[in-house]
């Protein structure tokens, strides 16, 4: 089973303003572009960790991916926040950047569990039942709903881990490709909606030392310093979405050079040089 992280279309952010409507947090207020405001009140998204196959999740995967890989070296670890709001946001490589990313900053590097946004295909039937369990809500990727945005900032606003991945897609040729500013918006949206929330951005740069990963690959985790999305906010949501994409993108791409260790075939943790 794999998840597939998806991005958030620009259209879809760009024209939802999602803002909470005290004094009941069970509704939104949200603006269309060209129409005046509306008041919605939408089903509910949601998404749970289950306390028996997440825990089994992240014991299988600890002991299974050291000895899959020829090599996992991770840095950066120490820019991971222990609390708070945070987005991981990291580059899109291959269907195992799935399993490494809570292997690299999930519930045994942090003691914090991850949420996911995942494609709408992805939560149906059997693999549906794995993903919902794990932290992962749908998002349909063509239309985008009110309520699987609002999840999003709910997640934050809870102080938990939200994973997209911002290239949209996944790239083989070990390039960092256009970001997509859907992420940027969604956590903008959140930190105007509830100030002083502050949420962080947290780049993650992954590399495989074959573009299709088997037995025995390497592979490069490097874990960038926090974005603050509050250092953002100078009231144009579009132009301050353009200037944190574009940050991010600098991030990833700094973070891609980084130069890997000598290749051996044993589990490695490197500390920023």
């Amino acid at each position: 089973m794999y998840l597939t992280y998806i991005h958030l279309p620009y259209q879809s952010v760009a024209t939802i303003m999602i803002k909470l409507q005290p004094p009941d947090r069970s509704f939104f207020s949200y603006e269309m572009s060209g129409s005046s405001p509306a008041l919605a009140k939408v089903a509910s998204t949601t998404s749970r960790v289950s306390p028996w196959l997440t825990p089994l999740a992240y014991f299988v995967g600890y002991h299974f991916l050291p000895l899959f890989f020829g090599r996992i070296e991770i840095t950066g670890k120490e820019n991971i926040p222990k609390t708070g709001p945070v987005i991981f946001a990291p580059t899109h490589r291959s269907r195992w950047d799935a399993l490494l990313v809570p292997y690299a900053v999930g519930r045994w590097v942090t003691g914090r569990d991850l949420r996911y946004m995942v494609t709408i295909t992805e939560c149906q039937g059997l693999q549906g039942w794995f993903v919902r369990r794990m932290g992962g809500f749908p998002v349909d990727t063509r239309h985008p709903s009110v309520t699987s945005l609002r999840h999003g900032v709910e997640i934050l606003q809870h102080q938990q881990a939200l994973v997209i991945f911002p290239e949209g897609g996944i790239f083989r040729d070990g390039k960092v490709h256009p970001l997509k500013p859907g992420i940027a918006r969604l956590a903008l949206s959140a930190e105007s909606n509830y100030p002083k929330l502050n949420v962080k951005i947290v780049p993650i740069s992954i590399n495989y030392s074959d573009p299709y990963p088997s037995w025995g690959t390497r592979v490069s985790i490097h874990i960038g310093l926090p974005i603050s999305v509050a250092d953002y906010e100078s009231g144009n949501l579009k132009q301050d979405a353009k200037r944190l994409t574009a940050d991010l993108a600098t991030a990833l791409q700094q973070l891609n050079q980084v130069k890997s260790a000598p290749t051996t075939h044993e589990f490695a943790e490197m500390p920023n040089s």
